[in-house]
Parts: C-alpha cells; structure tokens; sequence
C-alpha cells in the first residue's frame, strides 16, 4: 500500500525531475519517480534524439536508475506530464516495467493536478514474462 505522503513525493519528484527532460523535437516533457523497497526515489525524464527511435523514455530512465544502483524491488512509480490528461507510460515502458513489478501501483499526473491512478496489470494484462519460455529441464 502506497500512502498519501508517498505518492505526493513520488509526484513532486516526477515534477521536478520533468524539467530536465531533452525535448527538443516533441516538446513533451516527461518526469517519472520511482519509489523501491529501500524508500529511495529514483528520478527519469524522457530523453528524446534525432533518430526517434533512439528516444528513452521517462518511466525506463527511472527503472535504469534504480536497477544501476542494485535495487529491483519496486513499491510505485509517479509519472507527470504537460498534457489534458495525466500522462500515461506508453506500452514500451509498460512490458520493462512488467520485468520487474507487474503489479505496480501506478500514478499518472498532467501539470494541472488532475491525477489517474491505477496499476500496471491493469494497464497491460497478460504480460509477457518468463512464464511465456519453456522449462527445458520438463522436456
């Protein structure tokens, strides 16, 4: 269970975070804050680049962060961005979220404080995950 503090942190880190986001072609910024077992926040912004699909997403810069600094366990993300509705991880980020917490409570925020929360299963049922190989020790 994610509190009321931990969720304003979480979205005032996506905030602040989102101001140092490399946008030059979308001018669209995005923060993302992730909360991990350790209580530690790691931030991300999208980083955009010349050739799109070099771009890197807020919500994965995040995750790289954390997983950088020896942490996997996930407990919430916060994503923020400028735009009429809350700003949602797009479905790249939703199957490298689902890698390490399919579970994960989600918080999704636009600048004007309309907010969405929800969780990743919900967002992206059905993930592809390990479950999807074949154990060859059974065959």
């Amino acid at each position: 269970m994610v509190s009321a503090e931990q969720i304003q942190r979480l979205l005032e880190e996506a905030k602040q975070v989102r101001l140092q986001a490399y946008a030059p072609y979308s001018g669209y910024q995005v923060g993302a804050a992730l909360l991990t077992k350790s209580g530690r926040i790691y931030g991300g912004c999208n980083i955009e680049n010349a050739s799109y699909g070099a771009a890197i997403c807020a919500e994965r810069v995040a995750v790289v962060r954390a997983i950088a600094a020896g942490e996997t366990d996930f407990v919430a993300m916060a994503v923020v961005a400028d735009s009429p509705e809350p700003g949602s991880p797009c479905g790249i980020c939703r199957q490298f979220l689902a890698e390490f917490a399919p579970e994960l409570p989600l918080i999704m925020a636009n600048l004007d404080g309309k907010v969405r929360k929800g969780s990743l299963d919900e967002y992206l049922p059905y993930a592809f995950n390990k479950d999807y190989f074949r154990d060859e020790e059974a065959n």
